[in-house]
């Protein structure tokens, strides 16, 4: 019988007082009130229907994301992982996130999420300079990004994360640098520092802003990854930074080919049965259609031709090395699927390979997507 991998919880919130332009998560602006207590009632009944596919297992990590969860008033997020622990066992030491913005409002709440049982907040802080802040279509201030951040600092949680942006509209090197000085020297213990890309069906691809090019962009990328090295940062995904021991325990999840409920609007899922089968389920993304018990969208068992391409999609990412055995372990496939792929890969100079596994290299890093195509098997 099969070892099941690592179980976690994915919740999403849809709501959003405005779209941000550069923004293609499932976000809803919110035109009234949010109808919290149903929208809770439909996501435990979503979770219900989801938990015949998990196997009894423990929940490692719960993710309340959106949108903007934090709009949520401290009452309903108690209540929320009230009934998550009324229907799953959670191990002793799960860690529960929840996604907020530095809005003086929200950041209220974050004492009032930690009492609920969350213990680890994510801050889109994006910048902490004004004029990007406004180009970005955010809509709080400097003062209120660092309160944010000292405010979760006296909190005593198991860690936090702050969400910052590189590659801004008219960005200079200075002032993406010092983005991450600001964040150094409030001693953030987890940052996700990204490029912004312009992606389809925003705001921006409509009207696309002028970017960095790409000899500004690497420059930005490999000052600033100094920086957070010699500050104590380790790059352990191609985004995510994190003091020792402050890892986000929920996306290295995702990133090793981990099981995961998805309940709420657009939420995706993935869980391994029994069987070997690797089950995927998306739910409905419109929040009417949803909170009319209409939750699941789509439901599909992924084909053997598929597990290949998406266990290294994820893998990929991280830093850290592939123990080969892991492959089948998770995609129950044997390494002859994929030998012709990776000795092209290590050919290109993209991969190491030692005999218990497998490494990718600084090249592999800078050309993912080609090093991704030779796992696409017709």
């Amino acid at each position: 019988m099969l070892t099941l991998p690592n179980l976690s919880l994915y919740i999403h919130i849809p709501w959003c007082l405005q779209k941000c332009p550069y923004c293609d998560f499932n976000a809803h602006v919110l035109l009234e009130n949010i109808p919290e207590e149903q929208y809770i009632k439909h996501l435990l009944n979503d979770l219900r229907l989801d938990i015949p596919l998990i196997s009894n297992r423990k929940i490692n990590t719960i993710f309340i994301g959106g949108g903007t969860p934090s709009l949520l008033n401290i009452k309903t997020v108690q209540c929320l992982l009230n009934g998550v622990r009324e229907n799953l066992e959670l191990s002793n030491n799960a860690e529960i996130t929840i996604e907020a913005n530095p809005k003086t409002l929200e950041i209220e709440r974050f004492y009032g999420y930690r009492d609920a049982g969350i213990n680890r907040i994510s801050v889109g802080i994006q910048s902490f300079q004004e004029d990007s802040l406004k180009q970005l279509g955010r809509m709080y201030s400097t003062h209120e990004a660092k309160t944010a951040v000292k405010t979760l600092s006296s909190l005593n949680l198991r860690s936090f994360n702050l969400d910052l942006m590189h590659g801004l509209p008219n960005q200079s090197q200075e002032n993406a640098l010092n983005d991450l000085s600001i964040a150094i020297s409030l001693n953030a213990p987890h940052l996700s520092w990204y490029q912004l890309m312009i992606e389809p069906c925003t705001l921006f691809s409509a009207k696309a802003p002028q970017l960095p090019n790409e000899d500004k962009l690497w420059k930005i990328f490999k000052e600033g990854h100094k920086l957070l090295t010699d500050s104590g940062y380790q790059q352990y995904e191609i985004s995510s930074y994190s003091k020792p021991n402050y890892f986000c325990e929920h996306n290295l999840n995702y990133w090793r080919f981990g099981d995961y409920i998805g309940i709420g609007c657009g939420a995706h899922g993935k869980l391994t049965q029994l069987d070997g089968s690797i089950i995927r389920t998306s739910k409905n993304r419109h929040p009417r259609k949803f909170m009319s018990s209409n939750y699941l969208c789509k439901r599909f068992t992924v084909n053997n031709h598929s597990k290949p391409f998406e266990f290294f999609m994820n893998r990929f990412r991280l830093l850290e090395v592939i123990p080969r055995h892991e492959y089948t372990y998770y995609t129950g496939l044997s390494e002859d699927s994929i030998r012709t792929s990776i000795e092209i890969a290590i050919k290109k100079g993209f991969l190491i390979e030692t005999t218990k596994f497998w490494k990718v290299t600084k090249k592999g890093h800078l050309f993912l997507n080609c090093m991704l195509e030779l796992f696409l098997i017709d």
